[in-house]
Formats: structure tokens, sequence, C-alpha cells
């Protein structure tokens, strides 16, 4: 759902200046429904009272928001969205000739690039929409690498009877983890520590208290 405001102006080129402050957007990106008019006295005091409301495509706000990053860059990129039907969740894929350089160390560009996206689009929104940013297939690989890790771990912790734990991670690599293993019968996931070096640790069932 689009952001909304109501506004009173005394003529529209006053509500267009209101509504333009108030959302933080150009006028063509907002409509402006009349909903209340006020006479005044003899013309004086008159006034319209608007519901001013985004007019906006949300992810393919997003998309136009990215290529003029990397137009700004001086970098080419095929952008392609996706969003889920609940309308919550718009992920994003990214392919370039410079996909090592919009990932960066550890995929921390690729990270700050999309909490950047998400700021952007949950302004233009009453909703808390979830943005997801990859770049060439990055974050899926990652994802399935974590998801052998934690399939392999558990296995061993099964057999073995002994916990294990895995390396510090961000809290994203953690909830893979975590969803991953979520519904094994021999064990259990919980994560322990501080950031940065909270970590997961894999149980087996049996001596859960």
């Amino acid at each position: 759902m689009t952001k909304k405001v109501i506004i009173e102006a005394k003529n529209l080129k006053e509500a267009e200046e209101i509504a333009q402050k108030e959302l933080g957007v150009e006028i063509k990106y907002i409509k402006l429904e009349p909903i209340k008019e006020r006479k005044g006295i003899l013309g004086i005091g008159a006034s319209t009272t608007y519901e001013a409301s985004l007019d906006i495509n949300l992810p393919f706000e997003g998309k136009k928001y990215l290529e003029e990053i990397f137009h700004n860059l001086g970098i080419d990129v095929n952008t392609e969205f996706r969003q889920k039907p609940d309308g919550d969740t718009i992920n994003y894929q990214i392919q370039s000739d410079e996909n090592a350089l919009l990932i960066g160390v550890d995929g921390r560009t690729l990270n700050a690039l999309q909490t950047v996206l998400r700021s952007y689009l949950n302004k233009l929104t009453d909703k808390k929409i979830r943005v997801y940013l990859d770049v060439g297939g990055y974050k899926e690989n990652k994802r399935k690498q974590l998801e052998i890790l934690a399939t392999k771990t558990a296995k061993e912790v099964a057999f073995s009877g002994e916990e294990q734990a895995l390396e510090p991670m961000n809290s994203y690599k953690r909830r893979i983890i975590h969803t991953k293993l979520a519904d094994w019968r021999d064990v259990y996931t919980i994560s322990e520590g501080e950031e940065p070096d909270r970590y997961i640790v894999i149980k087996p069932k049996k001596n859960r208290e």
C-alpha cells in the first residue's frame, strides 16, 4: 500500500508543493484527489482538502533506482525483479560484467546496495516490505553452500550424539541454517555468542533438556 497524506491548501499549486514536501517525491509521482472544500466568506479563507497518494509501481521504481545508481557509476547492468503475490517481498536479480565489483568482499557491497534500495522503497509505502538483491546468483550459491554445510553437520551430530559449533555468521546466514534444520527430527539449532561473533550450535535432540 503506497503512502498517503491528507493536506489542506488554498489552491492546486500550493497543494502540489505541500504534497511533494510531505511525500518526498516529485509531483509526477503523486495523485491528488479533492475530498472536501471550504468556501470561506466572500472567498476569503477558502481551501480544499486533498488526499495525496503516491502513484508508483514499487518493483519498477526499485529497478529504475538501481539502474540510475549503476548508470552514475558507469556500469551497464541487466536488472530483473519478481514480486511475491502477497506484495510484501520484492526480489531483484542483477547481471553485469562487473559482478565481482558489485558483490564486494564477502558480499559487503551487495549488502550495502540492498540496504540502500530497501530504505528507498520503504519510504514510498506505509506497508513494510522485504527487499532482496542478488548479483550474478551470488547469494543463491551461498545459500546452497550453507544448506549443504547444515545438512552435513547435522548428520554428523545425529550420528555421534555430540554437538558442533559452526563458525561465526551474520544474521542472514544463521537464518538459512536455522530454517534448513528446523524440521529435523534428530537435531536442533541455537545461536550463541555476541555480535559480530554470534554463531550457531547444532545439538542432538536426545540431549535436549
